[in-house]
């Protein structure tokens, strides 16, 4: 995309993504989460090759966004973080892209070298008897009805349970922890092979918990391609969740169980479900033109496609999808996200994001539309912990921003 040029039209002047931000104060990038959430209107003008954006447009928003009250220190709280880096079309992990540890290592062998800085191949991580007895006997007393995060956070909360040296908050016991509790928490959830081995793969003891359909190499790949990717993502939602209660030195089970609190929304963990069930109704219908027009004609988003710090196409998505492609299974709804892709940019300039990627795994594979939440809360748990040990070095309690109180002024009488 060239962010340079400057397209006009007779019916006011129109400004390049670079021109548009500049106008703002933000990054080009940022420019597209306003696209995305139906704040700006972008159009690609014959004879260039990126988007424009009308000034009066910009400037109305620039306006919106001056009079918003700012925050105590004057500017967005940021956190010093050493852990994941976005910058335009890719994610780096400790200064390593993403994309390329995929295509090399493991799940486990990542999230071990997050958090300690080794690269350990072949690790394997275990859970131990006592939690995971404490687990699994508190997830079979659910519901049937209950969600993949319910039994993710009852699971955690059982394992914290049977472990009293939970307040440890020393590196190597929350490392101890963090090795115990992401097997713990896969291996509690109801499997579809009772002969499944407790010692193999994570992607593999999970796949049979996401799916009776039968795991081939290629696949299981793809899964474990899916939770590297997903190990962390700067500090979404559910990670500054995370960082608030290890600022009040929580300890590991309950960092985890605040992350899977802001993750169990659809605007977050349980966003592919949507996408999923769009590619099923797009298969089923032979046409995911007709499935997107449904969404556009009701006013709802097209689930799937936008990220608001990626001005093109998901780095995680390009590369899951690349591991999709090795998978003969997963040809039909690969064709099906592919048609939703380009039956979208007809209306609107928006790429495929992660979610979309996981709904193409799940799918393909016969698992439920929860899956793909399922495997995004496993996957993050690594960097939640990761996060855990950057707050439990810094001043206590230092998440602690102030309000800004907009209530009567005092006295009032009482009511």
């Amino acid at each position: 995309m060239a962010d340079g040029d400057t397209a006009q039209d007779t019916g006011g002047q129109r400004l390049s993504t670079r021109e548009a931000a500049d106008r703002l104060g933000v990054k080009p990038e940022t420019v597209y989460a306003y696209v995305s959430r139906g704040q700006l209107t972008s159009r690609r003008e014959p004879g260039t090759r990126g988007s424009t954006f009308d000034a009066k447009e910009v400037d109305a928003l620039a306006r919106r966004a001056s009079r918003r009250e700012p925050s105590a220190s004057g500017s967005e709280l940021a956190v010093r973080t050493g852990i994941t880096l976005i910058d335009r079309d890719h994610c780096y992990f400790r200064g390593v892209d993403s994309s390329e540890l995929a295509g090399r290592y493991s799940y486990e062998e990542v999230a071990e070298w997050l958090w300690t800085g080794e690269l350990r191949p072949g690790i394997r991580f275990t859970a131990p008897p006592d939690a995971l007895s404490a687990a699994h006997r508190a997830v079979q007393a659910l519901p049937a009805h209950s969600g993949p995060v319910d039994r993710l956070r009852v699971a955690a909360i059982a394992a914290a349970a049977a472990d009293p040296l939970r307040f440890d908050l020393s590196e190597e016991t929350v490392v101890g922890t963090a090795r115990n509790l992401i097997p713990t928490l896969v291996d509690a959830l109801p499997s579809h092979n009772a002969k499944q081995s407790a010692s193999g793969p994570l992607a593999m003891r999970l796949w049979s918990r996401l799916t009776a359909e039968p795991a081939d190499a290629a696949a299981l790949r793809a899964l474990d391609a899916a939770l590297l990717l997903l190990i962390d993502h700067d500090l979404a939602a559910s990670t500054f969740a995370v960082r608030v209660a290890a600022s009040a030195r929580a300890h590991p089970y309950a960092i985890v169980s605040a992350g899977f609190g802001a993750l169990d929304g659809v605007l977050h963990g349980a966003a592919s479900g949507l996408a999923h069930r769009m590619l099923v109704e797009a298969q089923d219908r032979g046409s995911a033109a007709t499935v997107v027009a449904d969404h556009l004609r009701t006013g709802r988003r097209v689930p799937g496609l936008g990220h608001s710090l990626y001005p093109g196409e998901d780095p995680r998505a390009r590369t899951l999808f690349r591991f999709l492609e090795d998978v003969p299974r997963a040809r039909p709804a690969l064709q099906a996200a592919r048609q939703v892709v380009t039956t979208t940019a007809r209306h609107t300039e928006l790429h495929a994001n992660v979610d979309l990627a996981l709904a193409v795994l799940t799918v393909s594979t016969s698992m439920p539309a929860e899956a793909g939440e399922t495997i995004y809360a496993i996957a993050r748990t690594a960097g939640w912990i990761a996060h855990a040990l950057e707050e439990y070095a810094e001043p206590p309690l230092r998440m602690r921003p102030s309000g800004h109180y907009h209530g009567p002024r005092p006295p009032q009488p009482l009511p």
